[in-house]
C-alpha cells in the first residue's frame, strides 16, 4: 500500500465574475491563481456570452490546465472557476469542476467548496428515481436537485435544493444571465463579494483573490445567504436566521492565505496572536524561534515577538517540489521531507530551538522534521503547535485521516512528544485559540476536530450496511491509491 506524506489538505476554492466590459475569463484565471493554495488537483473555468456556456477543466495546477489557452467566447460576461482538492470523490478528470448541465430551465454551471454530510443519502434516493450520476463527487447532487425541482425560477430551485442538503457548501453558480453565490447556514467555508473599477462583480473564496483583479471588497456572503447578480445588480435572499453559525477555525490556523480577511477577521492577525498565546502558555525559552514554512511562519513571528527571542529561518522550503507525491518505500518517504525542507545549520547548530507549526495530524512528518534539525546540530528542540490536538475527523470539506490514524486520538501530549523526538511539546489550548479571533464571536466557530462537538451530524452514518460498505470501499480505494 502506498502512503502519502501526512498533512491537512485544503478543501477547494471558488471564483466568479460578472462584468460586461472586462475579460471575465482572464479575471477568473487570475483569481484561481490566487486561490491555488486551496486545491492543486484540478482546475476549471466556465463562461457564458448569454447564449452558450463553455467549460474548460482538467487535472493539475491552474498553470498546467490552461497552459495553451483560456476558454473564450466573444462578448462573454459571466465566468466561474474552481480549484479542487478531493475530499469526497476520486481525484479524476471526471470529477473536476465546474459542473455543466442542461435542464428544462436552461443551462447552468456550478462550482462547490465543502462537503455534504447527507450526500450519499440524497444520491441513493435520486438514483432510485432514475437519476444517472456522471461523477462520484457530492457536488453533483446540487445540479440534480436543481434540475428536478418543479419551481419556476432558478432562485427558487436553488433555495429548494439547499433546504435538502446538510453540511458545508459554498457555491458559485452561473446561468446564461446570472451569477449566484450561496453559503451554508453554518458558514463553514468563506465566501466574499467584490466590485471591480469598471462596475463588475466578483465572488471569491478569499479576499486575496479580489486584490489580484483590482476588485474592492464589498462584504462577506452571510451564512445562510444567497446572492444573485444580474443586469439589475445584486439581490440578497436569506434562507436561515443566522443562529447556527459555526465557521471553521482552521481557516485561520492553516487554510486561508495570511493576507485574506474572512468575516472581518484578518488571518495574519489571528495567526500572529496564536504565536503570542503559545509563548505565554508554553513558557518555552530558547535561543531562536523557527517555523515550519509556510503555514507556521506567522505564528512563529508572534511567538518571537511575545517571548523576546529572535526569529530566524531555520528551515528552507523547496518551492519547486510540486504537489504531494507518493513514496512506495520508507526510504523514499523519508527523502520526501528532505527534498521539501532543508535545515539551515548556521541557524540551528548548537542552539536551543523553538519550532512552531500549525498542526500535528499523524505525527510522522513532525518526527522527520525534528530529526532533520537534530542532524543539523540543534541542541534542544521545543515544538509549539498553533492548533489544539486534533482528535476527530472533519466532515465539512477537509481531507483528514480516520480517527484511529490521528495521533492525538490515541496518545497523550507526552507520548506524542516522545514519538516525534522533541524535548518538549505544547499545543495551544482551545480557550487560548478562542482569544485569537477577536473580530469574531468565538462561540460561532467550529472546533469539532478538537472536541468532537459537530455542528451538523454526519447523516450518511445512518446508511444501511450495504451502502456503508460501498462508501467504505471508495474511501479505502482512495487511501490505497494515495489520493
Amino acid at each position: 500500500m502506498y502512503e502519502k506524506v501526512p498533512k491537512w489538505k485544503e478543501e477547494c476554492g471558488i471564483y466568479g465574475v460578472y462584468s460586461h466590459g472586462e475579460d471575465v475569463s482572464e479575471m477568473t484565471y487570475l483569481g484561481l491563481f490566487a486561490l491555488q493554495h486551496r486545491g492543486q488537483e484540478s482546475a476549471g473555468i466556465a463562461l457564458t456570452d448569454g447564449y452558450w456556456i463553455d467549460v474548460k477543466k482538467g487535472m493539475g495546477l491552474v498553470s498546467e490546465v490552461f497552459r495553451e489557452q483560456l476558454p473564450h467566447l466573444d462578448h462573454a460576461k459571466i465566468a466561474i472557476g474552481h480549484v479542487r482538492y478531493a475530499t469526497t470523490g476520486f481525484s479524476l478528470a471526471a470529477n473536476a469542476q465546474p459542473l455543466r448541465v442542461n435542464y428544462a430551465g436552461g443551462a447552468l454551471a456550478l462550482a462547490h467548496n465543502g462537503d455534504l454530510t447527507n450526500a450519499a443519502l440524497i444520491r441513493r434516493d435520486l438514483e432510485s428515481k432514475g437519476t444517472v450520476f456522471q461523477t462520484t463527487i457530492d457536488s453533483e447532487v446540487f445540479v440534480h436537485l436543481i434540475a428536478r425541482s418543479q419551481k419556476t425560477s432558478i432562485e427558487e430551485r436553488i433555495l429548494e435544493a439547499v433546504s435538502v442538503v446538510r453540511g458545508a457548501f459554498c457555491l458559485s453558480i452561473m446561468t446564461e444571465d446570472k451569477l449566484i453565490g450561496v453559503r451554508d447556514p453554518q458558514g463553514f467555508r468563506p465566501l466574499c463579494i467584490g466590485r471591480t473599477p469598471d462596475g463588475g462583480w466578483v465572488l471569491s473564496s478569499e479576499t486575496c483573490a479580489l486584490d489580484v483583479n483590482g476588485a474592492a471588497f464589498v462584504r462577506d456572503v452571510l451564512p445562510g445567504e444567497m446572492v444573485v447578480i444580474d443586469s439589475d445588480g445584486l439581490k440578497s435572499y436569506r434562507f436561515s436566521n443566522g443562529e447556527d453559525v459555526a465557521s471553521c477555525i482552521f481557516e485561520y490556523i492553516y487554510f486561508a492565505r495570511p493576507d485574506s480577511i474572512i468575516d472581518g477577521q484578518s488571518v495574519h492577525t489571528a495567526r500572529f496572536e496564536m504565536g503570542r498565546v503559545l509563548a505565554r502558555e508554553s513558557g518555552f525559552r530558547g535561543d531562536v524561534v523557527i517555523s515550519v514554512p509556510d503555514s507556521g511562519t506567522t505564528a512563529a513571528t508572534g511567538f518571537a515577538y511575545e517571548a523576546g527571542i529572535p526569529f530566524a529561518e531555520g528551515l528552507i522550503k523547496n518551492r519547486y517540489i510540486g504537489r504531494t507525491f507518493i513514496q512506495p518505500t520508507q526510504k523514499q518517504r523519508d527523502a520526501a521531507v528532505k527534498l521539501k525542507l532543508s535545515p539551515v545549520r548556521s541557524v540551528v547548530a548548537g542552539k536551543s530551538v523553538i519550532m512552531v507549526d500549525d498542526s500535528i495530524v499523524r505525527g510522522t512528518t513532525s518526527g522527520k522534521i525534528v530529526r532533520l534539525l537534530r542532524n543539523a546540530g540543534a541542541r534542544e528542540i521545543h515544538v509549539c503547535i498553533s492548533s489544539p490536538p486534533i482528535t476527530d475527523p472533519c466532515y465539512y470539506g477537509i481531507d483528514t485521516s480516520i480517527r484511529k490514524e490521528l495521533i492525538s486520538a490515541t496518545k497523550s501530549v507526552e507520548e506524542i512528544c516522545d514519538f516525534i523526538g522533541a524535548d518538549s511539546l505544547h499545543f495551544i489550548s482551545i480557550e487560548g485559540l478562542r482569544q485569537c479571533v477577536p473580530a469574531l464571536n468565538p462561540d460561532h466557530m467550529c472546533y469539532a476536530c478538537f472536541n468532537n462537538n459537530y455542528p451538523v451530524p454526519e447523516e450518511d452514518a445512518t446508511l444501511d450496511e450495504d451502502d456503508k460498505l460501498i462508501l467504505e470501499r471508495r474511501r479505502i480505494a482512495q487511501r490505497e491509491r494515495g489520493l
